[in-house]
């Protein structure tokens, strides 16, 4: 699970998928339940096919009774997306985005301890990686606040995804259920963002070991 990662400038976001010129918008280090930037479809008639959103990056789902949730929606499973109860709407409704993040940072255990490493794309440029967002609206406020949550894929088979999290010794090597981000491709964005679930679904795999500049976090 990525559970940091590092937003870019609004600069890099507007350059790469053409959305978010003018907007105050700085990049920095995210957490979850810190805000952050999202791309989504443009949801006004007649206006831009993407919008960059600002949000609490763990997805609030509509049954939500308060904004803090008891448990961790940062992260969500996209084999279990369509069924889970906190995913399965926004899933269903297309309600999907695009997450910058220059890097993330994933823990290796290889030693024996945590060693954090930072994950970059090979050719410099950001990720765009696949998510989830949703509007909730605080029952006792009445407060609109959007959130979204990062799609990961299992990487047991992964040639470097599977060395990262701590392992379980009870379990062989292709049942550790190591998780990755999953990225999207700039040519894919279109249709990750306003595709049926069906074709968008396609789009959801591994990126190759050959895009990644990776190592420990110095």
């Amino acid at each position: 699970m990525c559970t940091r990662y590092i937003a870019p400038e609004v600069g890099d976001i507007e350059r790469l998928w053409h959305v978010g010129a003018g907007q105050p918008w700085r990049g920095g280090e995210v957490f979850p339940n810190y805000s952050g930037g999202f791309i989504r479809a443009g949801r006004q008639a007649g206006g831009a096919a993407r919008e960059l959103v600002q949000g609490q990056w763990s997805l609030i789902p509509w049954f939500a009774k308060e904004r803090k949730l008891k448990y961790p929606t940062a992260n969500a499973r996209s084999e279990e997306m369509a069924g889970k109860a906190s995913y399965k709407a926004p899933w269903a409704r297309g309600q999907r985005c695009i997450i910058p993040a220059a890097a993330f940072f994933e823990p290796n255990w290889e030693s024996g301890r945590h060693v954090p490493w930072i994950f970059r794309r090979a050719d410099g440029d950001p990720w765009g990686l696949a998510g989830l967002w949703a509007s909730w609206t605080d029952p006792a406020s009445g407060e609109i606040v959007e959130s979204y949550t990062m799609l990961t894929l299992n990487a047991d088979a992964h040639p470097l995804m599977c060395r990262m999290h701590k392992p379980d010794p009870k379990l062989p090597a292709d049942r550790q259920d190591k998780r990755s981000v999953v990225p999207i491709a700039p040519e894919d964005v279109d249709t990750w963002l306003h595709a049926t679930p069906a074709v968008a679904k396609a789009l959801i795999r591994l990126a190759t070991a050959d895009d990644f500049d990776a190592g420990p976090a110095v």
